[in-house]
């Protein structure tokens, strides 16, 4: 893997295009008059227990402002797997300034599966207190599975089923004093369940009862959230140093349209520790997380399993009414590299999660953690862009993880 990425990039260029070609929001004007564009493609090779393998390629376009950070990053891709056929998508995140940033995703398979995806954060108003952030999503995951609920839900029981989601998150977090933050959210989540993708592996209509497992029919979700921040981190995308702390308190009423009345919580703690002038920076993530009411819908439950939680298992492999998470991570600086006057830090990250879902506190069991080992490739080109391979290994195989960002 880390030979093909490096062959591709030296098939890269570098280029100057006049900004009239390029209008906003591809540039902006912290862009000059002839915009330094880099163009890098990658192949595209993953493997997860739920999608199975993709193979596929894309494109990196890189364009940058006067001071040489990147404004604009679009990607168009076009990869293959067996049970989604061929799927084309386009990435783009813009860097207008320093307190804006805006995301999309288009994705579109020839079977089932598609991904439309906005989203904006904004730093700029009332003195640059208060944050903003948006996220609007239409998408149908023909990949979903589910395995029943508890820690020991056995694989045998393994369901597939499309999950078919609308709906959309904002949040309003204003600075209350020195590193402190409360955020104010609502979110609304419009869920159908239907037939899956997956032909080998049983429909979850036909293995589970709509009366056992909540939600089974579709669901809809209306919650307000109520956060509070305390966070030292040098950079909110890429840090290096610093601790994050969160508190958060979700409601759902059925009353304001929601499936049913219930309650989540949840704290998530975040540390990381640089040495060597941040050339080893050690990570490490706490959380836990409570969902409390009757007939909460199952994708509502608390969950774990997937590219941000337990890297050795698919999407949504555990779910009950509680989890324990922990990750640590060693995040290794390999090399700085500059290719086509881009300086990228190349790193190495072996990890460990552990975690494990339970139906209440008072039944936690040592016994019932999941023990994830797994090793991590990056590529960061500071301050804002991640992309990064995760595998790692659970009891039900490996599994390996592409995308964008840290995964906490």
């Amino acid at each position: 893997m880390l030979l093909l990425i490096t062959g591709a990039l030296l098939a890269g260029c570098t280029s100057h295009v006049p900004r009239t070609c390029l209008p906003e929001p591809l540039t902006s004007d912290a862009c000059d008059t002839h915009v330094k564009v880099v163009t890098v493609p990658l192949p595209v090779i993953a493997s997860s227990p739920n999608e199975g393998i993709t193979a596929g390629a894309l494109a990196a376009f890189l364009i940058h402002n006067r001071e040489d950070e990147i404004n604009t990053l679009l990607a168009p891709q076009v990869n293959n797997n067996e049970n989604f056929g061929i799927t084309t998508s386009l990435y783009g995140a813009f860097y207008p300034s320093r307190t804006r940033s805006m995301e999309f995703n288009i994705s579109q398979s020839t079977r089932i599966n598609n991904d439309y995806e906005f989203r904006l954060r904004d730093t700029s108003f009332f003195d640059r207190k208060l944050e903003t952030n948006l996220f609007v999503f239409h998408f149908n995951d023909g990949s979903a599975r589910f395995f029943g609920f508890e820690a020991k839900s056995r694989r045998q029981r393994e369901s597939n089923y499309t999950d078919s989601e609308t709906g959309f998150n904002l949040s309003l977090g204003y600075d209350i004093g020195h590193h402190l933050q409360l955020v104010a959210g609502e979110r609304f989540r419009q869920v159908d369940i239907r037939t899956g993708a997956v032909r080998s592996v049983p429909f979850i209509g036909n293995r589970f009862s709509a009366s056992r497992v909540p939600g089974l029919n579709g669901f809809t979700a209306h919650s307000q959230r109520i956060s509070l921040i305390y966070s030292t981190l040098d950079n909110r995308d890429t840090p290096t140093f610093g601790g994050y702390t969160r508190l958060t308190f979700e409601p759902s009423f059925k009353a304001l349209g929601g499936a049913d009345d219930y309650r989540h919580y949840e704290v998530e703690a975040k540390g990381f520790i640089p040495l060597d002038n941040s050339r080893y920076i050690s990570v490490f993530r706490l959380m836990y997380n409570q969902t409390l009411g009757n007939n909460v819908p199952f994708l509502e439950q608390s969950i774990l399993g997937g590219e941000n939680s337990l890297r050795g298992y698919g999407r949504n492999r555990f779910i009950d009414n509680s989890f324990v998470l922990i990750n640590l991570e060693e995040r290794i600086r390999l090399f700085r590299w500059e290719v086509f006057n881009v300086t990228a830090d190349w790193e190495l990250a072996p990890f460990i999660d552990l975690g494990a879902v339970m139906e209440s506190m008072d039944r936690f069991s040592g016994k019932n953690f999941e023990f994830n080992p797994g090793i991590g490739f990056r590529a960061i080109v500071r301050p804002n862009i991640v992309g990064r391979v995760d595998l790692g290994v659970g009891k039900d195989g490996p599994a390996i993880f592409v995308g964008l960002g840290y995964p906490f």
